[in-house]
């Protein structure tokens, strides 16, 4: 059985610093014979979270995307961009859309039983440590099981060449290492 994964981060940027990173996380977990799937939340837009809306017009069709996207998949790659030392707001958004139950499906179905792995980067001198603390929480409340190996990369302007990958060997060797643990763990769980 091959593990499906899905890669995101939690920004909408076209040059998201977040985007890059989880990429090389991704590469990882490719190489560990995982198929990754790879979205960006800039083609999936998701009004703001409003149970008014929810009622009169049902789930909006991006999230629906979302949610079959995360069902398919048995493992989550996630970097978090740090806002105010917390998750993005577009992260937080979709994570709430998505824990909606559709019409006949069981509470937190896409987030049940998954496994996860997060990652931040930022301009500041932690990374984007801080914020992953509260997305560890929000997953973990919801079911999924987040793998306690987590990366944060500082310094992010000069962190990235111009192709998007890590320049310094060590920190695109240790992100790369999340994807492919991910999917060793996903794999194991599955079987």
């Amino acid at each position: 059985m091959t593990i499906k994964i899905l890669a995101f981060a939690g920004s909408a940027r076209t040059d998201s610093f977040n985007k890059k990173l989880v990429k090389v996380a991704a590469d990882g977990a490719k190489t560990a014979g995982a198929e990754v799937t790879y979205i960006d939340f800039k083609d999936l837009p998701m009004p703001l979270y409003d149970e008014d809306l929810e009622t009169a017009e049902g789930l909006p069709s991006t999230v629906i995307q979302f949610k079959t996207l995360l069902k398919e998949h048995q493992g989550f790659l996630i970097a978090s961009p740090e806002y105010n030392s917390s998750i993005s707001p577009l992260l937080k958004n979709a994570i709430d859309w998505a824990s909606r139950p559709a019409p006949g499906e069981a509470s937190l179905a896409c987030f049940r039983d998954k496994v996860a792995v997060l990652m931040a980067t930022s301009p500041g001198g932690l990374g984007g440590l801080r914020g992953l603390i509260h997305v560890r929480s929000i997953l973990q409340n919801i079911g999924v099981l987040v793998l306690p190996d987590q990366k944060a990369i500082p310094n992010a302007y000069q962190a990235f060449d111009e192709a998007g990958n890590l320049k310094d060997e060590k920190q695109r060797t240790d992100i790369q290492t999340l994807g492919s643990k991910l999917a060793a763990i996903a794999t194991q769980l599955a079987t």
